[in-house]
């Protein structure tokens, strides 16, 4: 889930520089490219991860506090806060993807509700199925302007860690998955609301691996 080729030279158009706040304006400038964006989204992307998942493993962030609508908001505020003025808002116009936007705030609510709710009283998920469930309810609604993707992707981590026995090795997903097949079951879990089989085509990998690269 790379750049596409030949990103790196596409300037922003108007409506999306319009979206930057003052800082990001004065930091790339009159004519900032798509790439320098991403990476600076990038950037605080894994900086914002590591303090997250740090917070897991040292007990000062649990599930319960994950799988909230505000813990939502507040992280896409931290992914996007310091470059876009869209940033920790739902969206207000209609997309041909994700539910209306005067639904938005009620559908996060009650879908991380219910899944919380599902986790705490039954016994038919795994964590690495939990952390996809709330990945795909949460693309499904698909409650922002943009960073929909990043935000619910990281999201999933945090709350497949989170679920994990604490004595067990930790994992975390791999993301670097072929696009279409996602998508496809991205699309099947909206007709079924049954995480399984994208849990299964998604790989987790070992936490340690990742940090010692």
């Amino acid at each position: 889930m790379g750049v596409e080729p030949g990103y790196g030279e596409t300037p922003l158009d108007p409506a999306e520089a319009d979206a930057l706040t003052p800082q990001a304006r004065e930091i790339f400038g009159d004519e900032p490219k798509k790439i320098d964006l991403y990476e600076a989204e990038q950037a605080i992307n894994d900086e914002v991860s590591i303090a997250l998942l740090d917070d897991i493993a040292d007990g000062r962030l649990v599930l319960a506090d994950i799988l909230t609508d505000a813990f939502l908001r507040d992280l896409h505020q931290k992914l996007y806060g310091d470059l876009w003025t869209w940033a920790g808002r739902y969206r207000r116009r209609d997309l041909n993807i994700g539910v209306e936007p005067e639904h938005i705030a009620v559908e996060f609510r009650g879908s991380l509700d219910n899944i919380r709710y599902r986790w705490e009283h039954t016994d038919g998920w795994t964590a690495r199925e939990l952390g996809i469930a709330v990945h795909a309810e949460t693309v499904r609604i698909h409650g922002f302007v943009d960073g929909n993707g990043r935000t619910t992707r990281l999201l999933a981590d945090l709350v497949f860690l989170a679920a994990q026995d604490a004595e067990a090795i930790a994992e975390t997903y791999d993301w670097d998955i072929d696009k279409r097949r996602y998508i496809a079951l991205l699309r099947e879990y909206d007709l079924t609301r049954d995480p399984k089989p994208l849990a299964a085509f998604v790989p987790v990998q070992r936490l340690d691996d990742i940090e010692n690269r």
